[in-house]
């Protein structure tokens, strides 16, 4: 039992399903299921809060003034002080079910999910304007690259844009097959990388008017990506990392346990990356070799 109260004190558990992580300039968040929240300050020692009602997060990000902002599915928004360890939420009013959320760099919060619907708020959480596409598709990621320029992918290989600050969305391009993207990438409206659960990862540079196959020397499904000092990172299932060479993307950490990797974060001058069953490690990516530093499970 003595062995059992240890492990009970870690921050860390087997239990936990991390989905997401998010920093500010002095805080690392990592989110999960069952109301896990976990805060640090150097990336090495984390502090767990187990949040009430246990919320299960699909995502969370930063905003200007240095605040977090996290979405769970019972379509929540959980806003914390830049500290990471004190959070309230607050209730979007949607019917829709909600599953991305992105802060803009004019500070506008931003929740994007079903029915090709776009949620923004200018006044914290107080009230929210509403904008559709009109199509029965999921918006599975939006990122705001600038405060005019943001991208999006949706179900059914849908590549959506706007240049506006959000007034308007349109539709810019369709994946092949009508892809469903679970990781999406870019480093403006033109170029960028999406990501599924087949493996395959597809390449734009012309805003998704078309897409190309990138190969790779792994099959298992991707579900995020990372970029560290223009080096491009994929993460996988069975805890496995690519990182992109060329065109090619490459395994530098294979297949090392059935557990998929679903955060990714650059932080202190290590990647970060973490997933199911408590699954985290801390990777030095300027090593000739994927150096892993440390690994809970």
């Amino acid at each position: 039992m003595d062995k059992v109260t240890v492990q009970l004190d870690q921050a860390m558990q087997r239990t936990d399903f991390y989905q997401a992580f998010a920093s500010n300039t002095e805080t690392a968040v990592l989110v999960g299921n069952s109301g896990v929240v976990l805060s640090s300050a150097d990336g090495a020692t984390w502090k767990r809060t187990i949040l009430n009602g246990q919320p299960s997060f699909l995502a969370v990000d930063t905003c200007p003034d240095q605040r977090f902002i996290a979405l769970s599915f019972d379509n929540h928004i959980w806003v914390s002080s830049p500290s990471g360890d004190d959070w309230a939420p607050i209730k979007v009013d949607s019917q829709e079910q909600l599953m991305t959320i992105d802060c803009s760099p004019n500070g506008k919060w931003w929740v994007a999910g079903g029915f090709s619907t776009f949620l923004s708020s200018s006044d914290k959480g107080q009230s929210w304007q509403s904008n559709t596409l009109e199509e029965d598709a999921i918006i599975t990621d939006v990122v705001f690259l600038s405060e005019q320029e943001a991208v999006a992918t949706a179900e059914f290989g849908m590549f959506v844009v706007t240049e506006d600050g959000g007034n308007t969305w349109q539709v810019s391009g369709f994946m092949p097959a009508e892809f469903y993207p679970h990781a999406a990438y870019f480093t403006s409206i033109a170029e960028g990388w999406v990501a599924g659960l087949n493996g395959f990862i597809y390449y734009t540079k012309n805003s998704g008017n078309t897409w190309h196959k990138q190969s790779a020397d792994s099959t298992v499904p991707i579900y995020q990506f990372q970029e560290i000092d223009g080096v491009l990172f994929a993460l996988g299932d069975n805890a496995t990392v690519l990182k992109l060479t060329g065109d090619q993307w490459k395994t530098v950490q294979p297949a090392s346990a059935p557990i998929y990797l679903r955060a990714a974060l650059y932080f202190k001058q290590k990647l970060l990356v973490a997933g199911g069953r408590g699954m985290f490690m801390t990777i030095d990516p300027n090593a000739a070799a994927l150096s892993v530093d440390n690994t809970e499970l």
